[in-house]
């Protein structure tokens, strides 16, 4: 059977000329949809069925259609682990063990496709699986943490995943293992998982949306939804297949590329861009209509507007991608499951109890961010110009933006249109450019390829650094506070307390802001470095080593 499918895939990939991993991406995405209209029609309450159903379609995909016997085993361990140590470890270091463990398995995959495997085309990276199990897993590891503590001390978000009961060993392995999502997510969270397996995520869905005439079904219908979607993501597939016979990133090292003028080449790199971006596009969004076929992407029932809510899963906002102003826009709309997880389990998750996120959490969520992407050096070159784009675009916000507003700090000028028109430009150009390394991941050719271009981002990031945060910045703004319209003082305060408060809250991807504005920011990094190692030393006085090693010895007992 498995050797029939496997000619079959290979047949299909010589006759359409896709490659078969692609294929193989392709006829699970899209047959989750004929077995999510079996899924949903389940007994509502049967969560032994629903769970059964689940692990055997995967397994389905895994070894007859993707011959990921080596890739289950990766994914298999993980679950496992965290599964085990969850369950029995009774420690507040245990979503610590867990995260350690599950990144760095992670880790090593990485290091071992980009050091020790050499490409197959016709072979799906696991590695992809094995980031939105992570996912899935280290957060898991806080929801059981949260639901042992008082909820005094949790947060009203960390009530609400908080699991208080753990789940039987096949209800963790359908929620790990999920089929719509298994090989290109979304990541959800357990308890939405949990929810929805047994219809109490429909409860606030009025009769008369309820499907079925003899038999009313808990989860609504949502066909057009998702239909709507899947056009839409074959229409990406289409332009996005399309667009490989015009670019290419080989032409990048052609001297017919060379010899082009800088705005040409500008061009190019956006084009290449956003073509590499759709094959995204496409994945997530045909993953997105899968899970609300199936019910999962429900997000409550609108009793003023009588709608369904379908965006429980969303994990990309194309249009504020592609239409957006500033990098923080972009950062914000892309892989947004991955920035919750990022600010929700990491971020948030390292600020001392009482204190505000600083440079401790920033770091913890950089490396996190690039630890979970890869190995690879563009991923870093990537991220590293991202975090300075990013204060740019804020040094310019700050500064150029009120200059194109009335006083009330809100109401748009006559010429504002043209701010926005340069701020799009110069975003998309950004973009373009700091992208580049993500889709080469080499380090030589990354820098090459910014070379081509003589570094314009680089060189603009230089001159804005120091026209705001060098020698002169006084004079700068002084200068330019002349062209702002006088604000009310109550006014000027709001606008300065949400900067501060979108800076410290938002977390896009682990790509963070580089903060030239802070005079006090050494101080701040040594006083940071000072309260780890004083943690540290508070630990180990209250007897840290010997609890845990007690803990320890509790959970092996329980086993």
């Amino acid at each position: 059977m498995v050797q029939f499918v496997a000619n079959k895939i290979a047949e299909w990939s010589l006759s359409t000329g896709v490659d078969e991993a692609t294929l193989k991406l392709a006829i699970c995405l899209f047959a989750s949809f004929p077995l999510n209209a079996i899924l949903k029609r389940f007994p509502d309450r049967d969560v032994t069925l629903k769970n059964c159903y689940v692990v055997t379609i995967s397994m389905i995909y895994l070894f007859v259609i993707c011959d990921l016997y080596s890739g289950f085993r990766t994914l298999f361990i993980s679950s496992c682990f965290t599964f085990f140590i969850t369950r029995y470890l009774n420690s507040n270091l245990m979503p610590l063990i867990n995260f350690t463990f599950v990144m760095g398995h992670l880790a090593l995959n990485h290091l071992s496709l980009q050091f020790f495997q050499d490409y197959d085309s016709t072979k799906i990276d696991i590695t992809g699986a094995q980031m939105v199990l992570v996912m899935k897993l280290s957060a898991f590891g806080w929801n059981v943490h949260d639901g042992r503590q008082p909820e005094s001390e949790l947060t009203p978000a960390q009530k609400y995943r908080a699991v208080k009961e753990h789940p039987s060993f096949l209800s963790f392995m359908s929620f790990a293992f999920f089929y719509p999502s298994l090989l290109t997510g979304p990541s959800f969270e357990f308890v939405d998982y949990q929810q929805w397996l047994n219809s109490e995520m429909f409860s606030d869905l009025p009769e008369s949306k309820k499907p079925g005439k003899k038999r009313k079904r808990a989860i609504p219908k949502s066909g057009k939804v998702a239909f709507y979607r899947v056009c839409q993501a074959i229409g990406w597939l289409l332009i996005w297949q399309k667009s490989n016979g015009y670019v290419q990133m080989s032409y990048l090292f052609e001297k017919d590329f060379l010899s082009q003028n800088f705005v040409s080449k500008v061009w190019y790199l956006y084009v290449l861009g956003f073509s590499y971006r759709l094959k995204y596009y496409a994945a997530w969004t045909i993953s997105e209509a899968s899970c609300i076929v199936c019910g999962l992407g429900y997000n409550g029932y609108d009793h003023e507007t009588k709608t369904i809510l379908w965006n429980r899963v969303q994990n990309i906002d194309i249009w504020g991608v592609e239409s957006a102003q500033n990098i923080h826009v972009v950062l914000s709309a892309w892989n947004q499951n991955t920035n919750k997880w990022l600010k929700n389990y990491v971020y948030l998750r390292t600020v001392k109890k009482g204190k505000k996120p600083g440079f401790r959490s920033t770091l913890a969520t950089f490396l996190t961010s690039a630890f979970w992407h890869g190995t690879r050096p563009g991923y870093y070159l990537a991220f590293a110009t991202g975090a300075i784009v990013q204060t740019c675009n804020r040094m310019y916000r700050r500064n150029l933006r009120p200059m194109f507003l009335e006083a009330d700090g809100i109401t748009p000028k006559e010429n504002k249109f043209w701010y926005d028109v340069a701020s799009y430009i110069a975003t998309q150009a950004a973009l373009s450019y700091m992208v580049q390394p993500f889709m080469i991941l080499d380090f030589k050719k990354s820098l090459y390829v910014w070379g081509t271009v003589y570094y314009y981002v680089h060189i603009i990031m230089a001159l804005t650094i120091f026209a705001f945060a060098g020698p002169f910045k006084m004079q700068i703004k002084a200068y330019l506070q002349k062209h702002v319209p006088v604000q009310k003082e109550s006014v000027t305060q709001i606008i300065k307390e949400k900067a501060e408060n979108e800076s410290q809250d938002d977390v896009h991807l682990g790509i963070p802001e580089a903060n030239f504005d802070d005079p006090d920011f050494v101080n701040k990094l040594a006083k940071e470095l000072e309260d780890i190692k004083q943690d540290m030393k508070d630990w180990q006085d209250c007897n840290g080593p010997e609890l845990e090693e007690e803990n320890l010895r509790r959970a092996f007992a329980k086993l």
